[in-house]
């Protein structure tokens, strides 16, 4: 027997169950169990603190349809939860307890993230409190669609990861090594497969609209795109492959009245690119309505530069 091979798998699993058990001790506290109850019957899931005046974020589909709930702690306290908001376009929501004592997670950068990195999974699947699972980011840059009635939004830059996900788990923390969440699990995309809406700089966004005023803005420029490759010259003066053919262009829409035409290829707004339908997306929140957005486009082998004014999205 390989004595000296074995000692090194021994010690990289002691290190293993060491990450994975300390995690485990910061988060636990922090997660609670929900239960719901609408005219559609009752709910569950998860939520995470993260505040320490009791606001707690979990899934929109978790709380749809309800006001209030209750959150169960490891700890064995019950509290009353009120819902402050939720938005279901980015399949998140805020709620907040009663009797707040459960210490704050800390919030982390999904973009920061690697294939191949350790994350922990904290929730509550199957009812069983205070479950925790392991496992590797296995994909990153995954989207996924959201509805809101008629809408239908991206969720871009999905966490996908092997660690065990089941349903309860939905709403429930996903951390990094050091215990800091960088995701909230929002679905069970199959076999040894789950998701988690990242938190990142368009999420916390999000979750600052969520907990000031209980929605979330949108802004709208009223133009369609789809992904098309630039002219390689301008390519590699721009320094980007791709731009967004504009296929559709609403009539008096803020898009239309600052000369924005079909045929035309956008290729940057305020100041980013845009390579793709989510890079236009990410910059269509709350800040954006009513200020000045500059738009690069390209028209019959020419750059023009238009301004647009995005509106609120009813």
């Amino acid at each position: 027997m390989d004595t000296e091979h074995t000692g090194v798998e021994s010690e990289a699993l002691d290190a293993y169950s060491r990450i994975v058990t300390g995690v485990a001790s910061s988060l636990l506290p922090s997660v609670a169990a929900l239960s719901v109850r609408t005219s559609r019957g009752e709910g569950a899931g998860s939520a995470v603190t993260f505040t320490d005046d009791g606001f707690l974020l979990t899934n929109a589909h978790v709380v749809a349809g309800a006001t209030s709930g209750t959150a169960a702690f490891a700890d064995g306290t019950e509290s009353k939860f009120d819902v402050v908001g939720a938005d279901a376009l980015s399949d998140l929501a805020v709620v907040r307890v009663q009797n707040s004592g459960a210490p704050a997670a800390p919030l982390g950068d999904a973009d920061a993230l690697k294939i191949g990195q350790l994350v922990v999974a904290v929730g509550n699947p199957m009812g069983l409190a205070g479950s925790v699972t392991a496992g590797v980011v296995s994909g990153l840059g995954r989207s996924l669609p959201a509805r809101d009635g008629r809408r239908i939004r991206i969720i871009d830059s999905v966490i996908q990861t092997d660690a065990a996900l089941n349903p309860g788990n939905s709403g429930g923390a996903l951390a990094d090594s050091t215990g800091t969440v960088v995701g909230i699990n929002t679905a069970v995309a199959g076999y040894g497969l789950g998701l988690a809406v990242p938190i990142n700089v368009t999420t916390r966004t999000i979750i600052g609209e969520l907990v000031a005023t209980g929605r979330v803005r949108r802004a709208w420029l009223g133009v369609a795109g789809m992904p098309t490759p630039l002219p390689p010259a301008l390519a590699e003066r721009m320094g980007q492959k791709l731009g967004l053919r504009v296929v559709e262009v609403v009539p008096g829409s803020p898009a239309g009245t600052a000369g924005v035409y079909l045929g035309d290829v956008l290729i940057s707004a305020g100041g980013q690119p845009l390579q793709t339908v989510q890079a236009l997306q990410r910059l269509m929140l709350g800040p954006a309505i009513g200020q000045n957005l500059p738009i690069t486009l390209l028209r019959k082998n020419a750059l023009v530069d238009v301004v647009a004014v995005p509106a609120e999205l009813s």
